[in-house]
């Protein structure tokens, strides 16, 4: 098995993606701090872990500034737990200023109280609201081994709340397990949403990427998972994320969320030091390319 870091050779014999053009900006804005620790997280995020550290609101509008100027068209909040973040919902009310929002979240935090001020945040902003909730299993025994005992039903009780603010969130769900792609996977997770009270379900699936945590539970790239240059489509890189994308953490401005734990992932200190070409040299962006890959909605 091989390291999911590159090497200085890879780096230089790996094919580069351009920047097209920035329409989408992330912000870890929970930092790598979360009040669970998922067995497959790929950023290894935990009560404990201070990589990154919550970015506060005076950060995040620096960023949304230099955005507008760029021409950014949506926003994503992601970290760890970003409503850990105290100052998240004045983070969101802002943003709802530049542009669409999304915020993923692991739904442990979204009480009554909180999902009513979420929808009143989206009822009174001038651009859309959307909310990610990460779920691993259609039932308690196939999400709880992942996400924690008692997950299950916390999770569920968060985007009843939601619902019932007026929201309608997006269920997102990892291949931790195999059927949870397919037909009668999505079905369970739907017929889940359904018994909320959600007409129109919405779910996410993703793939798993074997690093963080993930590589610790028993997975880890191969050496032969790297792209190369042969690897381009027709059309060359246009199709992965990092195309369009930039990823902010209190530490700087880094090329995906997938990678913020890689330091070769880090491109500069502000958005503009971060146009330029970027080396498609790690394993993770093998598996963005072979599965389709975008974190957004």
């Amino acid at each position: 098995m091989s390291s999911v870091s590159p090497t200085a050779d890879q780096e230089a014999q790996s094919p580069r993606v351009e920047l097209r053009h920035l329409d989408t900006l992330w912000f870890q804005v929970g930092g790598t701090l979360c009040n669970l620790a998922c067995t497959h997280c790929f950023v290894s995020c935990s009560p404990t872990n201070h990589t990154h550290e919550m970015m506060r609101l005076e950060e995040v509008l620096t960023f949304l500034d230099e955005a507008a100027s760029l021409g950014v068209k949506e926003y994503y909040f992601t970290g760890g737990e970003p409503f850990l973040n105290p100052e998240m919902e004045a983070i969101l009310e802002h943003t709802l200023a530049y542009g669409p929002a999304t915020v993923l979240t692991n739904g442990l935090l979204l009480d009554r109280t909180r999902s009513r001020r979420l929808a009143g945040i989206a009822e009174a902003a001038d651009y859309s609201l959307d909310v990610r909730v990460s779920i691993d299993g259609y039932s308690a025994e196939s999400n709880d081994p992942i996400r924690g005992s008692g997950t299950f039903d916390r999770i569920l009780s968060g985007v009843a709340n939601l619902t019932a603010a007026g929201l309608n969130p997006v269920l997102t769900v990892t291949e931790v397990h195999d059927e949870n792609s397919s037909a009668y996977g999505k079905e369970r997770f739907f017929s889940v949403l359904r018994r909320l009270g959600i007409d129109k379900p919405r779910l996410k699936i993703l793939p798993l990427f074997p690093i963080g945590a993930e590589a610790e539970r028993g997975t880890a790239y191969e050496s032969w998972q790297r792209l190369r240059s042969s690897d381009a489509p027709a059309d060359g890189w246009d199709h992965l994320q990092c195309s369009t994308s930039r990823m902010v953490t209190d530490q700087g401005v880094w090329v995906c969320p997938i990678l913020v734990n890689e330091p070769s992932g880090k491109m500069g200190a502000t958005l503009a030091d971060t146009l330029r070409p970027f080396p498609l040299a790690h394993a993770a962006c093998w598996t963005c390319h072979v599965y389709g890959v975008s974190c957004r909605t």
